[in-house]
């Protein structure tokens, strides 16, 4: 895997990631204010969903670096 294959694999599963991140703690206001949207999160918290979605990407991508060149499962093998 070069370097460029690397980082697409990291932004695809850091988009995944990211994605499957959001809903997690999202909870809606007991009493919404007037002009706020009511399934707004009181509190988001997004910053640690960013830097959780981060390590979980970047650990998925060692996995798939450490897969891929291990030849533990061999794509050239299977295409043969």
């Amino acid at each position: 895997m070069n370097w460029f294959t690397g980082v697409m694999v990291f932004i695809l599963l850091w988009w995944l990631t990211w994605f499957c991140a959001l809903p997690i703690g999202v909870r809606p206001p007991d009493v919404p204010e007037v002009g706020h949207e009511p399934g707004a999160p009181v509190k988001p918290y997004l910053w640690w969903k960013l830097g959780g979605t981060t390590l979980v990407a970047l650990a998925l991508t060692a996995a798939v670096y450490w897969l891929v060149k291990s030849d533990y499962i061999s794509f050239r093998a299977l295409s043969e």
